[in-house]
């Protein structure tokens, strides 16, 4: 993890269409000073109103990550800050002349390219961190995510679907810009031919296509190009969770342990992990490395995958 907070080197942007609206949307990301987090301007409304990513902002997890307030809303937000989160961007401004984000070709691989493209500027500001002392759980059937405690952050994450193409799948990930761009930035969303035309028929997924989709039917996948990824699957779900967690405002020195969760089930976790306050504690990235190694009882025991 880096010490001091970070941003672009200087403005970027880029265009496309809403996964759900369909309609085309103009992306600015620029910089922006230390301590302002990630923000959304819509400047297609009257006085360009602004609103935090912030898991409190959150309003909609049905079909895509929904941030509202005062009568607003930005939505499909979560590859754009997965990129961020990734490449630990902590302070930009993103403008957007539409509600919905653009899809692009599913994955995060054109914010992260876009990112990169701008350069990132090291800030004069120490990073604030979640820094997690005792295991925190939430289960529900057979969903769970846990953070446990840990000297860096990574992601374990467990999938399993009745596909003959996905079935049990996992993966972990260590986070570095290196590891983020190369391993899971690239993984597109999926979903499955059935849910996709009901969706359609009922007004979603305007914008969906094999363009920026893995569409599965019963068999098989119906891209020509096939998989980015042997398990792009898991891979785009860490990406998700990424972009989900990032929502806290801050970074986490933990270990994420996900199994079939989403979306919905993410944001049930933020909300328990926050009223958890005595299992976790703020700290500056600096003061954060000279702690103790967090002790090996508290990390997760073998994972069955």
């Amino acid at each position: 993890m880096y010490f001091q907070q970070r941003t672009l080197a200087k403005a970027v942007s880029c265009s496309g269409i809403g996964v759900h609206s369909g309609k085309k949307v103009n992306l600015n990301i620029k910089p922006a000073p230390v301590n302002h987090g990630i923000k959304f301007v819509r400047t297609d409304l009257p006085d360009s109103p602004g609103i935090a990513a912030h898991l409190n902002m959150v309003v909609d997890t049905s079909l895509a990550t929904v941030i509202g307030y005062n009568g607003f809303i930005v939505s499909t937000i979560e590859h754009l800050m997965a990129a961020f989160a990734g490449l630990s961007i902590d302070n930009a401004l993103v403008e957007l002349d539409a509600y919905e984000m653009p899809i692009m070709d599913g994955s995060a691989g054109p914010f992260t390219r876009l990112i990169m493209s701008a350069g990132i500027r090291k800030q004069a500001e120490s990073r604030c961190v979640f820094i997690v002392n005792e295991p925190i759980r939430y289960e529900k059937g057979d969903k769970s995510v846990c953070v446990y405690p840990s000297p860096e952050f990574k992601v374990t994450y467990t999938i399993d679907f009745p596909h003959p193409l996905i079935r049990k799948q996992h993966f972990c990930l260590r986070l570095s810009d290196q590891s983020f761009e190369r391993d899971i930035s690239h993984a597109r969303t999926f979903g499955f031919l059935h849910e996709i035309e009901y969706l359609k028929r009922y007004g979603f997924a305007k914008g969906g296509s094999l363009d920026n989709a893995v569409v599965l039917d019963e068999e098989g996948i119906l891209n020509p190009d096939g998989l980015r990824y042997p398990d792009e699957f898991v891979r785009h779900k860490i990406l998700d969770c990424l972009g989900d967690f990032s929502l806290l405002g801050m970074p986490i020195l933990g270990h994420i342990v996900v199994r079939k969760s989403g979306h919905a089930f993410n944001h049930e976790f933020l909300k328990t992990f926050f009223s958890n306050r005595h299992c976790w504690e703020t700290r500056f990235m600096d003061e954060a490395a000279s702690l103790p190694a967090c002790s090996t009882s508290l990390q997760p025991k073998a994972l069955a995958i």
